[in-house]
């Protein structure tokens, strides 16, 4: 059985990723940062479902806490970095502490998982690599400048590793959710004026649910999605090209 890890799978877009992972067959890493108990729902529900998954537990911001994760998990075949963190803030108040841990989370520890897992995805010939990005890589918020940069930044680091990892039969690929009905964003979305203000700017006019992503992810990391990889594929409604 192959091991998948998902960052950020204890709620949102990384649970339903899991959760479809360990339908596929995967023996899934359930990761959180501080939450143990949403990381145990994960968990409960993959195993009600016939699946296999374990818990980790790291802040992704903490670059020590990142590179100790695989002294937990041991060799992983499917590595998705979904974890990420955003704050709101107007681009002349950001502070240097807040950028780094932004930077941290959403780019540079995705460099080290990437660094500590390709060894034996390489030494097997077989290995999925996916980031998950933004539709703010398109369409970057005017208060979310380091979150939106941080994104950009990861999938450019994806096209690198793309050719790079290829010649190993390890595909990399992003994929870059629009807006999505996540607990990260329930609030703002429960105001109706402002949730019919995102719906008119998104093409198909309605806003996505976590398992909209689930399968492009399935797909990229299975068998089937050997012949894809460096690719950027946005799951938004149409927003990144309107």
């Amino acid at each position: 059985m192959k091991t998948a890890l998902v960052t950020g799978s204890s709620r949102g877009i990384g649970r339903a990723l899991a959760i479809r992972l360990a339908k596929d067959g995967y023996k899934v890493i359930v990761h959180g940062a501080g939450n143990i108990a949403k990381a145990e729902e994960t968990k409960k529900i993959i195993e009600e479902n016939g699946g296999v998954a374990e818990i980790v537990m790291a802040n992704l911001c903490d670059l020590e806490q990142t590179k100790a994760i695989f002294e937990k998990t041991g060799p992983i075949d499917v590595l998705v970095l979904n974890a990420s963190l955003q704050y709101r803030t107007p681009w002349q108040e950001i502070s240097l502490e807040a950028a780094y841990e932004q930077l941290n989370c959403n780019f540079v520890s995705s460099m080290l998982l990437i660094q500590a897992v390709a060894p034996h995805m390489k030494e097997q010939g077989w290995g999925r690599i996916v980031t998950i990005g933004s539709v703010q890589e398109a369409k970057p918020h005017p208060d979310m400048l380091v979150y939106s940069a941080s994104k950009a930044a990861q999938t450019n680091m994806m096209v690198s590793l793309s050719l790079q990892l290829a010649e190993y039969g390890i595909t990399v690929n992003n994929v870059a959710p629009g807006v999505f009905y996540t607990d990260r964003n329930r609030d703002a979305l429960s105001d109706p004026d402002y949730a019919k203000k995102v719906t008119d700017s998104i093409p198909v006019k309605f806003y996505g649910q976590p398992e909209d992503c689930a399968g492009i992810v399935s797909l990229l990391c299975s068998d089937e999605g050997r012949y894809i990889t460096g690719q950027n594929i946005f799951v938004d409604g149409g927003k990144s090209v309107q």
